[in-house]
C-alpha cells in the first residue's frame, strides 16, 4: 500500500477567511480562479460516448425512490495506512470519488449516469452543501454509494488551528449523523491530496479509522473539457486505484459515459471504496 506524503497548499484559504456557505469558490469548477489542488492546462472540448457500457443482469437497478438504506457506519481496514491512496493493485476494481458540492442537478445527472452503468462511488459531502440541499445525503445512499466528510467549509483544514480545524470536521460529521444516522464512511481533507499530522489525528479522534486520498486526479475542477477529463483519468488509472473527481463540474457529467464505458472495456469496474478495500 503506498501513502501519499505531499500536499498541494494551491488556492488555500486561511481559516480565518469568510466562511463559504456552497457558493462557487469551494464548487472547484466555478470561473472563480480558485482551484482546490493543482492547475492543468485547456485541453481538447467534449468527448462523445455511448452509455451502453455495462455487463447486463449484473447491472443494479436504477435509484427509485423506496425505503432508504441504513447510513453504514466509518470501518477499519486493518493492515491498512492511515491515509489510504487506493486499494489492491491484483483486483480488477476502481473507485470513482467526487467531492460533493456544486447543482445538485448535476451532481443527481452523474449519479444517475453511475447508476445505469452498473457503478457505485463515494462522494465526501462538503457540510454547507448537505446543509443547502439536505435531500442529497439520502440521494446518494439509496443509490448504493458511499457518503462521506468533506469538512463543513471546504476551507484549506491543514492550515487552521486545532480548534478550527477540528470544527470543520465534526460539524459536517454532525450533519451527517442527523441526516443519514451515521458520520460517514470516509473523511477526506479539504483543499489538500493528504491530511497533516494533526488532522489525521482529529479525524481519527472524530470516529474515522482512516483517511482517503487519491492516486489518480481527473483535474475536472480545472474546467479542461469533457476529452481532457477522460484521458486524465484513463491515462492513469489502474486496478485499486481511488480517483478524484467533482460534483460541480459539467465536463464530467460529459465525460462519465466514456470514462465508464472504456474501464469496463479494459474489465475494472467501479465500486465504492469500502467495497475497493473489502
Amino acid at each position: 500500500m503506498v501513502r501519499v506524503t505531499t500536499t498541494d497548499r494551491r488556492g488555500v484559504l486561511r481559516a480565518g477567511a469568510g466562511l463559504v456557505a456552497g457558493g462557487a469558490l469551494a464548487a472547484g469548477c466555478a470561473s472563480t480562479g480558485t482551484a482546490p489542488h493543482s492547475a492543468a492546462s485547456d485541453a481538447p472540448p467534449g468527448a462523445s460516448a455511448s452509455a451502453g457500457a455495462g455487463s447486463g443482469s449484473s447491472r443494479p437497478a436504477a435509484h427509485t425512490s423506496a425505503a432508504p438504506r441504513a447510513a453504514p457506519a466509518p470501518r477499519s481496514f486493518l493492515g491498512q495506512p492511515a491515509q489510504i491512496s487506493h486499494g489492491p493493485r491484483n483486483e480488477p476494481r476502481v473507485a470513482l470519488t467526487f467531492h460533493g458540492q456544486g447543482d445538485p442537478a448535476l451532481a443527481r445527472t452523474l449519479l444517475g449516469t453511475a447508476e445505469e452503468h452498473g457503478a457505485r462511488v463515494t462522494v465526501l459531502a462538503v457540510g454547507t452543501w448537505l446543509d443547502a440541499h439536505p435531500e442529497m445525503a439520502r440521494r446518494i445512499l439509496d443509490g448504493g454509494h458511499d457518503l462521506g466528510n468533506h469538512t463543513q467549509h471546504h476551507l484549506s483544514v491543514n492550515d487552521m488551528p486545532e480548534a478550527a480545524a477540528r470544527s470543520e470536521i465534526t460539524a459536517c460529521a454532525d450533519r451527517l449523523k442527523r441526516l443519514t444516522g451515521s458520520i460517514g464512511t470516509w473523511f477526506r481533507p479539504s483543499r489538500a491530496l493528504t491530511a497533516s499530522p494533526l488532522v489525521e489525528r482529529l479525524a481519527r479522534t472524530a470516529g474515522y479509522p482512516h483517511v482517503l486520498s487519491y492516486d489518480v486526479d481527473s483535474l475536472d475542477y480545472t474546467s479542461p473539457g469533457a476529452a481532457a477529463v477522460t484521458r486524465n483519468v484513463l491515462d492513469r488509472v489502474r486496478g485499486g486505484s481511488v480517483v478524484s473527481l467533482h460534483f460541480g463540474c459539467p465536463g464530467t457529467a460529459t465525460a462519465l459515459p466514456a470514462l465508464l464505458a472504456e474501464l469496463d472495456r479494459r474489465g475494472l469496474r467501479a465500486v465504492t471504496t469500502t467495497e475497493l478495500l473489502s
